[in-house]
C-alpha cells in the first residue's frame, strides 16, 4: 500500500488551531492523527468529522466542549487531515474506515464515549457504537445518517457525480458552499491544507461512492447496525439543522427507532450541512445534553 503524508509544514499558522498534532499506529501500520484536549480522566467526547473535511472542522467546538468539562478527542478519518492517505482507490471502503477507527479507538482503550458527529462521521460513527456499544455512553448526531440502500437523493446524486467525474475538487471551496456562514480565506485554506496534491485528495474524492444508497455492498452490515442501533437504549439526541438539503427530516427515522432517542430533548440547530460552522454552541450543548440524560438513567 502506498501512503501519502501531507508535509507539517502545510497546517502551520492555521487559524484557530492551536493544537499539537497526536498520533497513533494502527494495525497495518498505518498512522492515526488525532487532537486531543482536556484532562485525561474527563469523560471522553469523540467528534468524528465527515467528507471531504478532517478534524479542523471541529475547531469552535472543541475549546467550549473541554471547558464545560470534556475530554475531547478528535481524529482524522484515514485518507484525510494528518492521518496517512492510502493512495489506491481499492485501498479505501467504507468497511476498513470502521475497523480503522476501530483499531484506533482500541489502541486509545477509549470508554465511556460521546459520539459527536455528521456527515461520513455518522456512517462511521454509528457503525462503532453497533459494533462496541459498551465503549459508548451516549450519542450527539447532526446531519448525518445510517442508510441502509435507499434511493439516493437528488442532492446527494449530483454531489457524488461531482465528486467522480469534476476535473477539479476544491476542497475548501466544497466547505464554504456547505455552510452558511461566510469562511474568511485563511480558512477556506486551512480545510485545503492536508489535500495538496491530487494524490492526496483520493479519499475525499472516492467515499461519496461507498455511502449504502441503493445497490450497495454495505447495505448488509448496514441492517446489522440498525439492528444493534434498535437495542440502543443509552441517550441518543439527534440535532439536525434547519438548512441542510441533503439530510433534512433524516433525524425523524432515529427517533423512531432507536429506544435512546426516546425521553430526551432533541434540538434543531441553525445552519447549513456543515453544522460545526454555523452552530458550534448548539453542537456544544447537545452534547452537555447527551451527557446530563446518562446521569440520569
Amino acid at each position: 500500500m502506498r501512503i501519502y503524508r501531507t508535509p507539517d509544514a502545510r497546517f502551520e499558522g492555521l487559524p484557530d488551531w492551536p493544537y499539537a498534532p497526536k498520533y497513533a499506529e494502527i494495525e497495518g501500520g498505518l498512522r492515526v492523527h488525532y487532537v486531543d484536549e482536556g484532562a485525561a480522566d474527563a469523560q471522553p467526547v469523540l467528534m468524528l468529522h465527515g467528507e471531504p473535511t478532517w478534524s479542523y472542522l471541529y475547531r469552535h467546538m472543541i475549546g467550549p466542549a473541554v471547558e464545560a468539562g470534556f475530554r475531547v478527542v478528535a481524529p482524522d478519518l484515514i485518507g484525510f487531515g494528518r492521518s496517512d492517505k492510502p493512495q489506491g482507490r481499492s485501498d479505501h471502503s467504507y468497511a476498513a474506515q470502521v475497523a480503522w477507527m476501530r483499531a484506533w479507538i482500541e489502541a486509545l482503550d477509549l470508554r465511556n464515549m460521546i459520539l459527536t458527529c455528521q456527515d461520513w462521521g455518522s456512517l462511521i460513527g454509528l457503525r462503532l457504537v453497533a459494533e462496541m456499544p459498551d465503549r459508548f455512553a451516549g450519542v450527539a448526531l447532526a446531519n448525518g445518517g445510517l442508510p441502509e440502500g435507499q434511493p439516493a437523493p437528488r442532492a446527494f446524486a449530483i454531489w457524488r457525480a461531482f465528486s467522480r467525474y469534476s476535473p477539479v475538487f476544491p476542497i475548501g471551496k466544497i466547505v464554504k458552499a456547505g455552510a452558511k456562514r461566510e469562511l474568511s480565506a485563511a480558512e477556506i485554506a486551512a480545510y485545503d491544507a492536508p489535500f495538496p496534491t491530487r494524490a492526496s485528495k483520493v479519499a475525499a474524492r472516492v467515499y461519496p461512492s461507498f455511502v449504502p444508497l441503493g445497490d450497495n455492498v454495505a447495505v448488509p452490515d448496514q441492517k446489522r447496525a440498525w439492528a444493534a442501533l434498535e437495542r440502543f437504549d443509552k441517550p441518543f439526541l439527534c440535532c439536525f439543522s434547519d438548512g441542510d438539503p441533503i439530510t433534512r427530516g433524516g433525524d425523524a427515522l432515529f427517533r423512531g427507532r432507536v429506544p435512546g432517542a426516546t425521553g430526551v430533548a432533541h434540538r434543531t440547530l441553525k445552519g447549513g450541512h456543515f453544522i460545526q460552522e454555523d452552530d458550534p454552541a448548539g453542537f456544544v450543548a447537545a452534547i452537555r445534553d447527551v451527557a446530563a440524560a446518562g446521569q440520569g438513567r
